[in-house]
């Protein structure tokens, strides 16, 4: 009968396993919200919180309503497709006061989307910031219509 007597190691080794895994059953019956799993692997509530907020962009209709020359202006150059609030961050709060300034717009607005990335498309321009003038971006290039140049 002895040598059926399981070594202490091997016990450590069980007994370890056995009070991970009971950890693990606990904290989820603890921390699991009460909506998860109700529309499969996710919160059920988590549709109705994200539809409870307010929206923070404004939208280009709402631009144009004061801004009509620069989205003329922007019209006829490659930047036509972009959102105003893509550049110039949410606006909505600058469209019920217009006291209320957007986010000043640095070079990071353009690296972000002109940075040479390898999974961009070849068509759209890219630069590497190191090889590119490591000025300002509006130093050379004015936004609405990047291929001018700033007076």
């Amino acid at each position: 009968m002895n040598n059926l007597r399981m070594p202490p190691q091997i016990l450590r080794l069980v007994l370890l396993t056995l009070g991970i895994v009971g950890s693990y059953g606990v904290m989820r019956y603890f921390l699991k919200p009460a909506s998860f799993g109700e529309h499969g692997h996710y919160r059920g509530a988590a549709l109705a919180e994200r539809a409870a907020l307010e929206p923070v962009f404004a939208g280009a209709k709402a631009c144009a309503e004061c801004h009509s020359e620069v989205i003329e202006l922007q019209d006829k150059h490659e930047h036509r497709r972009i959102s105003c609030e893509a550049c110039h961050s949410p606006a909505r709060a600058h469209v019920r006061d217009p006291d209320v300034k957007t986010t000043a717009f640095t070079q990071d607005r353009c690296l972000r989307c002109h940075t040479k990335e390898p999974a961009r498309p070849i068509t759209q321009k890219q630069i590497d910031p190191k090889d590119h003038y490591e000025g300002k971006c509006l130093e050379c290039h004015l936004p609405h219509h990047p291929k001018e140049s700033p007076p």
